[in-house]
């Protein structure tokens, strides 16, 4: 009888997607990403003798047309070979996004649900649940998702609210040293000459 040795198995590939709105502000975003992460490297080496694989992708969904393509419904997702490691969907109030896309606040971002209980970045062992149990399930056999789906108005705020915020030309710090006094009129008047006729809006 032949035994087949680890080097001899096949190779099982497992894809992990993660994609978020914010990795600079969100607070939900990075700390998933950490865990993220922290969870690949816990279970490297067992993964290494199974002779699996992994394939990671960071995807910065930045508007409403990439997150219908994506079928992106919450920030920050996780998905391992293609199926959300959250088995719910819930969400809460997100500051850190809020204050990311001028939303006044009302930005709601992902919560994890695990053993019974909400976090608000995907918990290190829930990441590890959901890698091994890639190990042993074909990527043929686990049930595809959609790939596109609405868009919910939550994200489209965001994505709209961040657009508006970048089209701005210059916080009021660069607007005191953006140009000679005397072209302030023409340049900064909206919020810094209000009497003078519109310039670009900044």
């Amino acid at each position: 009888m032949q035994i087949m040795t680890t080097q001899e198995q096949p190779t099982r590939k497992i894809e992990i997607d993660f994609m978020y709105i914010d990795l600079d502000t969100c607070a939900r975003c990075r700390g998933t990403d950490a865990n993220l992460d922290a969870a690949i490297q816990a279970v490297q080496a067992f993964l290494k003798s199974t002779g699996a694989a992994v394939t990671v992708r960071k995807t910065l969904v930045n508007s409403e047309t990439k997150a219908m393509e994506l079928g992106f419904v919450s920030s920050p997702t996780i998905r391992v070979n293609g199926q959300d490691i959250a088995l719910e969907l819930r969400e809460s109030n997100c500051q850190s996004c809020g204050e990311a896309c001028a939303c006044e606040g009302k930005m709601n971002c992902r919560v994890w649900v695990y053993q019974g209980e909400e976090h608000t970045v995907a918990p290190v062992p829930m990441i590890i649940d959901a890698i091994l149990s890639a190990v042993y399930v074909d990527k043929e056999d686990m049930p595809t998702q959609a790939v596109v789906a609405p868009v919910p108005e939550n994200l489209t705020r965001f994505f709209a609210a961040k657009a508006a915020k970048a089209s701005a030309c210059c916080n009021a710090e660069e607007q005191a040293t953006c140009c000679e006094p005397a072209q302030k009129p023409t340049c900064c008047a909206p919020s810094l000459e209000p009497a003078q006729p519109a310039g670009c809006g900044c």
